[in-house]
């Protein structure tokens, strides 16, 4: 009898313990996502699950302290109960509100350009698959990013707004969800890593269930962004670069650890403030700037202007510099779209490896003698 007793007190045990496992299972898979899809961007999480994703945008804004997390649920998906205090969406989406230009190339490389409804200030958009929908019609002002009309979305009801935020206090946002609305904050202006920006296509990839298609283009731009770092590493030497101009009596120049500082010292050249500190800008005298910079060889991105004469006309101090006299002053503004908006500022964060073809057949023209500018052009 004891025997017997001792022998169903341990099969019990052993079929506790069996439950148990399972359920610590069960609930692993449901609330601790195992693999991360992102690779490159610091502020975008997703992780695929069977009937469902979860996107998290982990830096919205600088210095932001929580992330925003977004269940994308697919047709018949079942989310489990750690998830449902989320913000969910159904996907794939079918119409959207986007509101920054750099939203766009993503729409279009992935096709569904056709789904964007509504945009703050349509005349910055210069992409011309776009600008033909604007057009037609098709795509409606919705104010500005800072006050989006309330009335109008609520009156298209687009199944996503993609917005972006400045810090924490977005009242027109607020709003907006109050009322029923999808909104999604999108990071992407926080990425400083070329390839880091242009990953955020799978965000849009995973909003209408095109995470395939997303993860190929963008494994092509990387592919072709190496390709082009390889043959950058072939350049004899390292010219000197300047950038930036002057704006109310300050100079604006990129810092060392931003964005454009990146791509001047991956094209394989000597940028001038490339030690200093910071992803932003920094501001300085005119002197200290002609102290410098006098004597480089290039002048990358000097604001605006279109032509050597406008510059001067601006402000005569430019002729001091070398770049200047020697007409080595390279612009992104002349590539505009119908209504005036520069492409730079539209498909740049989308084609870092157009961005680097540029600087680098411009640094170094034997690397690239058959290139063709898709930003950055000699002004005249």
């Amino acid at each position: 009898m004891k025997s017997f007793i001792s022998t169903f007190i341990f099969l019990f045990a052993a079929l506790l313990l069996s439950s148990c496992k399972q359920n610590n299972a069960r609930s692993s898979a449901t609330q601790s996502p195992e693999k991360n899809e992102i690779q490159y961007a610091k502020g975008l999480e997703l992780y695929k699950r069977k009937g469902y994703s979860i996107l998290k945008i982990t830096h919205p804004w600088p210095n932001a302290t929580q992330p925003f997390t977004y269940i994308l649920q697919e047709k018949n998906g079942i989310i489990p109960d750690s998830l449902q205090q989320y913000s969910r969406i159904s996907v794939p989406i079918q119409s959207i509100v986007v509101t920054s230009t750099t939203h766009i190339p993503a729409l279009e490389l992935l096709g569904v350009e056709n789904t964007l409804v509504g945009f703050p200030n349509t005349d910055f958009i210069s992409s011309p698959k776009t600008r033909k929908r604007i057009d037609a019609g098709r795509v409606k002002e919705v104010g500005t990013n800072e006050t989006l009309n309330t009335e109008i979305l609520i009156d298209m009801a687009p199944d996503v707004i993609v917005s972006f935020g400045l810090n924490n206090s977005n009242p027109t946002l607020d709003n907006l969800q109050k009322s029923g609305l999808k909104v999604l904050l999108n990071g992407d202006w926080n990425e400083q890593s070329p390839l880091g920006k242009a990953e955020w296509i799978k965000f849009f990839g995973a909003l209408y269930g095109m995470d395939a298609k997303a993860k190929t283009i963008f494994s092509s731009i990387e592919k072709e962004y190496h390709t082009t770092l390889a043959l950058a590493k072939k350049a004899p030497y390292k010219p000197t670069v300047m950038s930036g101009a002057m704006y109310q009596d300050q100079w604006f120049v990129p810092q060392g650890e931003s964005w454009m500082a990146l791509f001047l010292k991956e094209s394989q050249s000597n940028y001038l403030w490339a030690n200093t500190k910071g992803t932003g800008s920094l501001t300085l005298p005119f002197e200290t700037i002609l102290e410098k910079a006098q004597k480089a060889e290039f002048w990358i991105a000097p604001g605006d202007f279109s032509s050597i004469k406008e510059m001067n006309n601006s402000n005569p101090h430019y002729a001091k510099f070398e770049a200047f006299k020697n007409k080595k002053v390279y612009s992104y503004a002349l590539h505009k779209g119908a209504k005036g908006g520069i492409l730079f500022f539209e498909w740049s964060a989308t084609r870092p490896d157009w961005v680097l073809k540029d600087l680098i057949a411009i640094f170094h023209p034997e690397l690239l003698p058959n290139h063709h500018p898709y930003f950055f052009e000699k002004l005249n």
